[in-house]
């Protein structure tokens, strides 16, 4: 926040000259007033470059790992090469132990929303379809994407819902622009996945990222009242990660506390990215074409 001048106009929206309006008060409106407000969703430069290395290097985990998952293989073998990776560069994977998370990734296969946790007895096979979630923590900043990925020849209706999922966050990421209302985007989201006759999650949502994991705003992928009121600025962070469902859109967790799965057993699909607000537009920091 910049403090204001004395012949600077008030903030308090009176006309007159700061030194003649709120800094004679001596009150703790005069105290707020000589300060110009700023969203704290919006980041500094410095920390919009920590972002850029952050999501810059997910993004080359994604690149490594896209091509590794295949038949045959588990998902704690997913979860190994990630960690690894990560790890030999220096690095932190985001998920271990967040929370109690037992893993460095997150495995979703299937009927799987979100939050799927790698293990030995998990074996993909051919017709599978998996999200891969990876959030890194790099110089103190968090990186997050995640893909779905065919395993093999699959079904129609899989593939339907993995391209679904895609253009969804697409048309989410060509709506973001400085001045609209967060719901804009939310609502965009939500015609699209409807219009193709499936369904948006609603128990999960992107959110805002930078030194944290989890930010402010909650970024929904339906018409929200909260997303009404909520103003997009150049300088803020989020995720978008539409979760979508081939059925209906309730889930429920299982007993790990951790897995969500579609209520109905239909499957589910995600793709994510991390963006930064611009004022025409959006920056796409976890863009795997650029590394």
């Amino acid at each position: 926040m910049s403090k204001l001048r004395p012949n600077d106009p008030c903030a308090c929206g009176s006309g007159k000259k700061f030194k003649k309006c709120c800094a004679q008060m001596g009150s703790k409106l005069g105290v707020l007033a000589a300060f110009k407000k700023k969203n704290p969703a919006v980041k500094s430069a410095a920390d919009i470059e920590g972002m850029r290395v952050a999501c810059r290097f997910n993004a080359q985990l994604m690149n490594y790992i896209r091509p590794l998952v295949v038949a045959g293989m588990s998902t704690e073998d997913i979860n190994t090469l990630v960690h690894e990776f990560t790890i030999e560069h220096g690095h932190i994977p985001a998920p271990l132990n967040y929370y109690g998370f037992p893993k460095s990734v997150c495995t979703s296969v299937n009927d799987v929303v979100c939050h799927g946790i790698p293990t030995k007895n998990q074996i993909l096979v051919e017709g599978d379809i998996i999200n891969v979630d990876v959030t890194t923590i790099v110089n103190g900043y968090h990186g997050d994407q995640s893909e779905t990925i065919l395993i093999g020849k699959v079904s129609a209706d899989a593939r339907k819902i993995a391209e679904v999922s895609k253009t969804s966050l697409d048309i989410g990421i060509q709506t973001v622009r400085a001045g609209i209302a967060l719901v804009e985007v939310c609502g965009a989201i939500e015609d699209y996945v409807h219009s193709q006759k499936c369904s948006v999650v609603r128990d999960f949502t992107g959110h805002g990222i930078g030194k944290k994991f989890h930010e402010d705003p909650q970024v929904p992928h339906y018409r929200t009242r909260a997303a009404a009121n909520f103003m997009l600025e150049a300088g803020m962070t989020f995720t978008i990660e539409p979760m979508v469902n081939l059925g209906d859109y309730r889930v429920k967790v299982l007993d790990d506390d951790w897995t969500a799965v579609t209520k109905d057993g239909s499957l589910s699909a995600q793709y994510e990215h991390t963006i930064l607000v611009t004022e025409d537009g959006c920056e796409v920091l976890t863009d795997t074409n650029l590394v």
